[in-house]
């Protein structure tokens, strides 16, 4: 068995599904390079899992060899479908999704590329409203997007394919008062302009009706987590964004879960560093229109 701090993951997911915690998330090792798989890690309590045990290994010619980031597990209609980036050298990274009978796989290919072939495309996140499954994900700067765009998308109901050729914008990363500029965007990428980094959406419906996302950018003190809240309690918004960080440094790419007794729950990477990252967890609170993580 591991203990939580050896657990060395990025982008973490839970899916609580008949009693135990499954946590997912991007291989630290391959994050930046060629990628062969991914992994799931089982627990009964947080503290202590069993893993690493692959779930996904890479098949023989497959389209897909770098950029296997932010696995999301999710149970639908009596099946397990996980939901992918993708990237290669040939290709901008998108959304994918893959399938098995089993929260601890082997999953196997299941959809169409769920993302615009045009667009770089990367961590998805799935949200049904009125029984629809909503796709919704950050459209990265690689293909010149250089304000952070979270968008959405609604797929069919067999979850293979969009259903709109062109995905609509929530809002922008750029928008967030906390969020700055890459300070490495020309060092890194060769790109001049203010850019604006985005990724990993989450979204809590609560109990009370009200629609909450949080997501990652780039803040004065670096990786950090931001949240913002829909007026009309409905996916599309009117969505408003928080003027302060709801993580301010160091860490990121966060999803909301319930916990065994109903609690919600966070759980983001932490530290941002190369291979040290850690899957961190935290309560929610919620007073008024206002999120925050108890640190």
């Amino acid at each position: 068995m591991l203990v939580r701090g050896e657990v060395n993951i990025r982008d973490p997911y839970v899916l609580l599904d008949k009693g135990k915690y499954y946590l997912y998330g991007t291989r630290s090792e391959t994050c930046w390079g060629e990628a062969y798989g991914f992994d799931v890690f089982v627990s009964d309590d947080l503290e202590s899992f069993e893993g690493p045990i692959e779930i996904f290994s890479r098949p023989e010619g497959f389209f897909a060899t770098s950029n296997y980031w932010a696995p999301e597990c999710y149970f639908y209609k009596g099946e397990y479908y996980l939901l992918t980036t993708f990237g290669a050298e040939d290709m901008l990274k998108g959304v994918y999704i893959l399938k098995s009978e089993s929260p601890m796989g082997p999953f196997k290919p299941y959809s169409k590329r769920l993302t615009p072939n045009d667009w770089c495309a990367i961590d998805g996140s799935l949200y049904f409203e009125d029984d629809k499954p909503n796709l919704i994900f950050s459209h990265s700067f690689e293909d010149g997007n250089l304000d952070g765009e979270y968008c959405i998308v609604g797929l069919r109901e067999d979850l293979k394919e969009a259903l709109d050729e062109r995905p609509k914008t929530l809002f922008c990363a750029k928008d967030a008062k906390w969020a700055r500029p890459v300070p490495f965007a020309k060092a890194e990428f060769g790109i001049e302009d203010d850019m604006y980094f985005s990724d990993g959406p989450s979204l809590l419906k609560t109990d009370e009706g009200k629609l909450f996302m949080a997501f990652s950018s780039w803040s004065e003190k670096g990786y950090a987590v931001g949240c913002a809240k829909s007026l009309s309690g409905k996916v599309n918004g009117e969505w408003i964004l928080d003027e302060e960080p709801i993580y301010p440094e160091n860490g990121g790419h966060g999803m909301f879960f319930r916990d065994k007794v109903g609690k919600v729950r966070f759980t983001l990477h932490g530290p941002n560093d190369k291979y040290m990252e850690r899957p961190l967890f935290f309560d929610v609170t919620i007073k008024g229109d206002k999120l925050k993580l108890d640190l």
